[in-house]
């Protein structure tokens, strides 16, 4: 199938942005998850907003306490190490193992955040790192915490008149430990199962999370969590409680 016929608008700004989602666009990125969307004609929107040639949504800037990323940088970006990585390494390898190549040269980490999968790597990973989703809208700009702007199963806190500009990532101690497993049938598809761990002995940080769930992922403030009432049967919960155990071996080695 193709999808309906509709505009087709290219911003120059974020103001300009707003301005044409306020009008009842709809916003489009790398569309690697829209695109199949509008083909099926899942969604049928009457006017597609381009945001790819927004500088500010390209823009990365590194401060002593953290990284922000525009929400148009690529998956690729990250895995090839184009852009700073405040954890060391751990976001690129996460990067490397979303889906394929073709797939994260063109897939953002905006467009995974507001599409809100919940079997995606950057909803559960920046859900783990304690990120700050950046808001623009008509009202002016907010700040939400990842784990608040992610409320269910593609849904988020975003209004359809706002506009997610970047994500904040704070640094920890080079001595903080990163873990991340996913239970995938084959490689580069959706996971089954996501558990993610990270531990700061220098600033006495534990967080935990739970991802390809049944909702939004579900974040621990610690290393041993209660997970038994995660997934819809003993199968599902079996694959999270192997994931979170294997993402705690990585931090624990």
């Amino acid at each position: 199938m193709k999808s309906h016929a509709f505009d087709y608008a290219r911003p120059r700004d974020v103001a300009e942005a707003l301005k044409l989602l306020g009008d009842g666009g709809k916003a489009a990125a790398g569309t690697q998850s829209l695109g199949p969307m509008l083909n099926l004609r899942v969604i049928q929107p009457e006017l597609l907003v381009d945001l790819r040639f927004i500088p500010e949504l390209k823009d990365v800037s590194e401060k002593s306490e953290c990284t922000i990323l525009g929400a148009c940088v690529t998956h690729a970006q990250i895995e090839d190490g184009r852009v700073p990585d405040p954890t060391g390494g751990f976001m690129r390898e996460v990067a490397s193992n979303i889906a394929y190549r073709a797939v994260r040269n063109r897939g953002t980490v905006g467009g995974s955040l507001v599409h809100a999968d919940p079997a995606a790597d950057w909803p559960s990973t920046l859900t783990l790192l304690g990120a700050t989703a950046l808001i623009a809208g008509p009202g002016g700009r907010r700040e939400l915490p990842i784990e608040k702007f992610l409320t269910g199963i593609f849904e988020t806190a975003l209004k359809e008149d706002e506009l997610l500009v970047a994500v904040r990532i704070p640094k920890r101690s080079k001595a903080a430990r990163y873990g991340y497993w996913k239970f995938c049938r084959k490689a580069g598809e959706f996971p089954q199962a996501i558990g993610g761990a990270l531990q700061d002995p220098e600033r006495k940080e534990t967080r935990t999370v739970v991802g390809a769930t049944d909702g939004a992922p579900k974040l621990f403030l610690n290393l041993n969590p209660d997970i038994s009432g995660i997934g819809k049967d003993a199968y599902a919960r079996q694959l999270h409680s192997v994931a979170l155990k294997r993402a705690l071996a990585k931090v624990q080695s």
